[in-house]
């Protein structure tokens, strides 16, 4: 058996794994690469396998660095089956479609670009046409339904807890008259959090690959967050701005309407009132269409979810929620005085509304930005988090000067303690366990601590990586470490427009620093204009490496 780790590896995007038999190729999962520009080009790169040679698709969840490239993988030859839940399928039915959108509109606007530059033109990754054919490909299972898909691979999901239809992949794979157990976290849920459950246990494995996404941090307890959010929100209000909440349209946006309607019941009893007069608007269609969703699966359920269902307690909607429905009912947000709560999607702010209403609330020191979900390297949301303060959005500079919040306790993923406490789980321990899914730093932290604490050996693939699996033998047989060098370049240049940036903050000072000291000595206004001449000389050199290193690419 071969096991080719071709996305999700010191990223968490792309999830991608190739598992080869004598007989069988398939895939887990065929998820979208989302970050800087060097990791999206990864999507446009052939795939490392004949799409018609693979006979199906095991897709853990909805999420687009989970599905995102399945519909290119359909158009460039697959005809097989893809085996997912059935919450799962009908939110891929949504989501793959509006990607299709961004895809065209991305491929448009690039399109002009490079039409005016005299550059060949680019098709869309795929089209929304595509994204909505693929859906016939979809073959929903049950949870804990053992199903054999041939006669070498037998299948069963058991449940992640990480967003609706969420899957734990258990593998049985039969080859020489040997079976041999895989099992694959998928993206792990964090236990205690709303809506869902939590996750599973498997309690046998030959093979682990797990999830790594904070692998080298802990959660604050989810309940602290709640509070600081409602905090947030009454003193963004009481100071006349508005609360922008980037969120992924599926299950964070829908764990943040569930924390707002309980906390609108509570203060219902109390006489603090500044929260009932907030409206909060979820300005995002898709996020509309995953809430109805949501409401068709209450077999996805906790149990305290389900009861407040029975009382006849709308979990995801209370009297001051607002669904806007059109583009010009999304423009108003940002025309509209009032203070209000904006929950907008995407959640990395790497395309979509909330690009605009970033735009809009950014460079007001009245409003905040609430972070609820994983930041990817590289993206906008990221670079938020990390301070950056001035940010490029839509080819416009805008000075970061509102609030930023970061809110991990909101987060889908289970942190260190959490995937630790899951690995306990299996009776016994996998001998043999890989860590994808995670960056760079949090992979290996994990890594190291199930080395040390659980005494079996971990390993962490490279992107490309192919292991062959020889019984307790295990070969690593190729590597691609082209991607690396890639993101080392888009790192760099990232530096270099930061430095760009902050310099041409700088010119404006020096220059009304040297007009301060017209009636001093000469001695130093030659200074102040040698100054001058080596930041301008500096900027020169910088844009010449930036249009060396795009004449290299191009």
């Amino acid at each position: 058996m071969k096991i080719a780790f071709l996305g999700a590896t010191k990223m968490v995007t792309g999830s991608n794994f190739l598992v080869e038999t004598k007989n069988t190729k398939f895939l887990i999962d065929c998820g979208m690469f989302q970050g800087s520009k060097a990791v999206n080009r990864l999507n446009y790169e052939p795939f490392k396998f004949n799409p018609s040679e693979i006979d199906f698709v095991i897709l853990s969840h909805a999420h687009i660095d989970h599905s995102g490239r399945i519909p290119k993988l359909i158009k460039e030859g697959f005809k097989g089956k893809i085996y997912c839940t059935e919450a799962t399928a009908d939110l891929c039915s949504i989501l793959l479609p509006d990607s299709g959108y961004i895809q065209e509109m991305e491929t448009e606007e690039d399109n002009r670009k490079r039409m005016r530059a005299g550059e060949k033109l680019r098709e869309p990754l795929y089209t929304v046409r595509e994204a909505e054919e693929s859906q016939r490909y979809f073959s929903p299972l049950l949870y804990n339904q053992k199903t054999e898909l041939n006669p070498e691979v037998t299948l069963r999901f058991r449940d992640a807890g990480h967003i609706l239809g969420s899957s734990i992949v258990e593998l049985w794979i039969k080859e020489d008259d040997k079976v041999v157990k895989l099992v694959f976290s998928g993206d792990l849920g964090r236990r205690g959090r709303p809506i869902l459950r939590d996750p599973s246990f498997v309690e046998e494995a030959d093979y682990l690959l797990v999830e790594s996404t904070y692998g080298d941090r802990l959660h604050p307890p989810s309940r602290e967050d709640d509070k600081k959010l409602i905090s947030i929100i009454n003193t963004t209000a009481r100071r006349g701005g508005n609360v922008v909440i980037p969120s992924f349209a599926v299950e964070r946006a829908q764990d943040v309407i569930y924390e707002l309607n309980k906390y609108y019941t509570e203060y219902l009893k109390t006489e603090e009132q500044d929260f009932l007069r907030v409206p909060v608007y979820v300005d995002s269609p898709l996020t509309a269409s995953a809430t109805e969703i949501f409401l068709r699966h209450p077999d996805c359920f906790d149990e305290e979810t389900l009861k407040l269902i029975k009382e006849g307690n709308n979990p995801l909607d209370f009297p001051n929620l607002r669904f806007t429905k059109t583009v010009e009912e999304s423009k108003e947000l940002n025309t509209s005085k009032e203070s209000k709560v904006i929950i907008s999607a995407n959640g990395m702010c790497t395309a979509g509304r909330i690009k605009h209403h970033l735009k809009h609330n950014l460079w007001r020191k009245e409003s905040s930005i609430v972070f609820v979900g994983y930041q990817a390297e590289g993206t906008l949301g990221r670079r938020l988090i990390e301070g950056e303060k001035i940010v490029k959005i839509f080819g416009e500079e805008i000075r970061v000067k509102a609030e930023i919040h970061s809110l991990e306790g909101f987060s889908g993923h289970a942190d260190q303690e959490g995937i630790m406490w899951w690995i306990k789980g299996f009776k016994p321990i996998p001998q043999k366990i890989f860590i994808v899914h995670g960056e760079a730093a949090a992979a290996e932290e994990i890594c190291r601590k199930i080395k040390e604490e659980l005494k079996v050996e971990a390993h962490l693939p490279e992107l490309g990586e192919t292991l062959i699996m020889e019984g307790e033998k295990i070969i690593v047989s190729e590597r691609i470490r082209a991607v690396q060098r890639d993101r080392e370049i888009e790192a760099l240049e990232e530096n270099i427009e930061k430095l760009k940036l902050t310099l041409w903050e700088l010119l404006p000072k020096l220059e009304e620093e040297t007009d301060k000291e017209r009636g001093a000595d000469s001695e130093r206004i030659n200074r102040l204009q040698n100054k001058l001449i080596e930041l301008q000389k500096t900027l020169l050199e910088l844009n010449m490496l930036l249009l060396e290193g795009a004449k290299e690419e191009g």
